[in-house]
């Protein structure tokens, strides 16, 4: 299990908008500081399927679901991937989300794919980002996740 103060709770609640680099590789990809989308279709697939949105998925989603960023290259720590917030790349791997949320202690919601696809993002209800495969990382909360994504800094494998 996971353990999270509550002042680290309180500080990854705050929205911290994007800015410089990260910023415009958003806005290139489409995203806007005011873009507001539905959630409703993605919320009502994975609840079908026993996989529940929380708040901060939905205030995530609700702002960056949809966008594709196509980054690659050399990064900080790691090759810069391609990635997406579309929740559908995940589609078929409900189980995933919902053990390794059993294991870690956290409710994980599906909220996209990286390098096309090859892994799978999730977000717990504090706004961590996570990579999960047979093992999980974390890229951190949304908004060092953004800058994670987009610069090419490694994630912290976690189990």
């Amino acid at each position: 299990m996971i353990s999270i103060s509550l002042l680290e709770v309180e500080r990854m609640a705050e929205f911290h908008p994007p800015a410089g680099r990260v910023a415009e590789t958003l806005a290139s990809s489409g995203w806007t500081p005011d873009r507001q989308v539905s959630v409703d279709d993605w919320k009502e697939f994975f609840e079908s399927r026993g996989v529940a949105m929380h708040a901060a998925a939905r205030d995530f989603l609700s702002s960056f679901g949809g966008l594709s960023v196509d980054v690659s290259g050399p990064g900080v720590s790691c090759a810069r991937e391609p990635f997406s917030f579309d929740p559908m790349w995940c589609e078929g791997d409900e189980d995933r989300f919902l053990d390794w949320g059993a294991e870690l202690g956290l409710h994980l919601f599906p909220v996209g794919g990286l390098d096309n696809g090859r892994f799978v993002l999730g977000m717990d209800e504090h706004g961590v980002i996570y990579l999960l495969e047979t093992w999980v990382a974390s890229f951190g909360p949304w908004h060092e996740a953004l800058e994670a994504l987009i610069l090419g800094i490694k994630s912290q494998e976690i189990a």
